[in-house]
């Protein structure tokens, strides 16, 4: 074993949602690499390097915390006004604030869903909380959000009022959506200077049959009839805020994104955020092209790899950026079929399914242990020289050898 043979793994995948965080996939991939890389027969050492990562939803705290910023910890109202201890992440110059940690699904009490009673006032209160920090950017993590309430709990936490036609005082949820007579909106100084920056994929309207009720309202538990009356909110929230004086309400509400987060992405927009593409945005925030230049082979992957990560989520967007490296991905579960593997480019696809009859999905310890055995076989393939011929030639006999040992 020879400095000259050594070989370097980039360990950089996103969180297996349900199941385990980023930084508990990288780490059990390399505690599988590393528990081969001195074995008989092996003729290199393996150096990992873990850069757990995200795409701008749920786990982008961790991620920037992972990568060196500091985790700031805050006490929220959660998603039915519960207080919850969430966390933002801040580097001197920008704050990572996360929806999933402040108001998310996760944080629903026993689980019970809350379609049209849950807030987003916890994510504007971790707002007021990083612009305490003075950051030159805050950064807005969408993704997990339990609440379609079209960023009303958000804007009350920032000093927004909304009243009733009797003049009383509106909480922020999807349930008031449809009450919202006047709005007083206040200015908010501590933004000026303060670049909203809100990292997301998601390109979906506020309202209408592609909007927030309509595609990501079920999965909150809301019935047909909630649907409606979601949609028919948002509709009322965006006639508010276009009579007390924020003229761009309507263009905003039919802008790409405006239905992130239960419609928080419009709301964020309403405060002149911008956004940008989530997966790429977190690679250059987390110094991706730095981690990766040392590095022989890159290892990425996320709970399930299907048809939309084609479009550009976090594993294509790893491996569209490891020039011409080897790129494995490991996943969940795995719907794309393997002449489609090139496409994203990746070498190989590894899919927890693949090694047990068993549902990890929901399973941190099975998970993790299958993510050691798979990290084991690619540790024997790398060790061995067997490794996938570098990123864009595709030679499909690298890994395959391994797999068949552990079958």
């Amino acid at each position: 074993m020879t400095a000259a043979t050594a070989k370097t793994v980039l360990i950089a995948p996103d969180k297996f949602k349900g199941s385990l965080t980023a930084a508990e996939v990288a780490e059990a991939l390399a505690d599988g690499i590393r528990s081969v890389a001195g074995g008989p027969g092996m003729s290199a050492g393996i150096r990992c390097e873990l850069l757990p990562l995200a795409d701008g939803g749920d786990g982008s705290v961790d991620a920037a915390v992972a990568a060196g910023f500091t985790r700031r910890s805050c006490t929220v109202s959660g998603p039915t006004g519960r207080p919850v201890q969430a966390s933002i992440a801040f580097d001197g110059v920008t704050a990572v604030v996360e929806v999933a940690n402040t108001c998310g699904l996760g944080l629903l009490p026993h689980g019970i869903l809350e379609p049209l009673d849950a807030s987003s006032r916890g994510f504007g209160e971790a707002i007021l909380m990083a612009l305490s920090l003075n950051p030159a950017r805050i950064v807005l993590a969408l993704g997990g959000s339990a609440s379609t309430d079209g960023g009303m709990g958000m804007l009350t936490a920032l000093g927004f009022t909304f009243r009733d036609s009797h003049g009383l005082f509106l909480a922020g949820t999807g349930r008031n959506l449809r009450e919202i007579s006047s709005v007083d909106v206040r200015p908010i100084p501590e933004l000026a200077g303060t670049e909203l920056i809100v990292a997301s994929d998601v390109s979906n309207p506020l309202a209408g049959p592609d909007g927030a009720p309509a595609v990501f309202g079920p999965q909150k538990g809301a019935t047909v009839a909630d649907i409606a009356a979601l949609d028919r909110g948002l509709g009322n929230l965006v006639a508010a805020l276009a009579r007390a004086g924020t003229g761009t309400a309507a263009e905003l509400a039919a802008h790409p994104g405006a239905g992130s987060a239960g419609g928080i992405g419009f709301a964020c927009m309403l405060l002149g955020a911008h956004q940008v593409s989530g997966a790429d945005f977190f690679l250059d925030l987390l110094d991706f092209d730095t981690r990766r230049e040392p590095c022989d082979v890159v290892i990425t992957g996320e709970g399930s790899i299907d048809e939309q990560t084609l479009a550009g989520k976090l594993p294509a967007a790893v491996a569209r950026r490891s020039g011409n490296r080897a790129v494995l991905a490991v996943t969940g579960r795995s719907l794309l079929p393997r002449e489609r593997w090139a496409d994203l480019p990746l070498d190989r696809v590894y899919a927890l399914a693949d090694y047990t009859e068993l549902d990890s999905s929901r399973d941190p310890e099975l998970s993790a242990a299958l993510l050691r055995r798979i990290g084991r076989e690619i540790g024997q393939g790398i060790g061995q020289d067997i490794e996938p011929s570098g990123g864009r030639h595709r030679a499909e006999s690298t890994v395959e050898s391994t797999s068949a040992a552990l079958r």
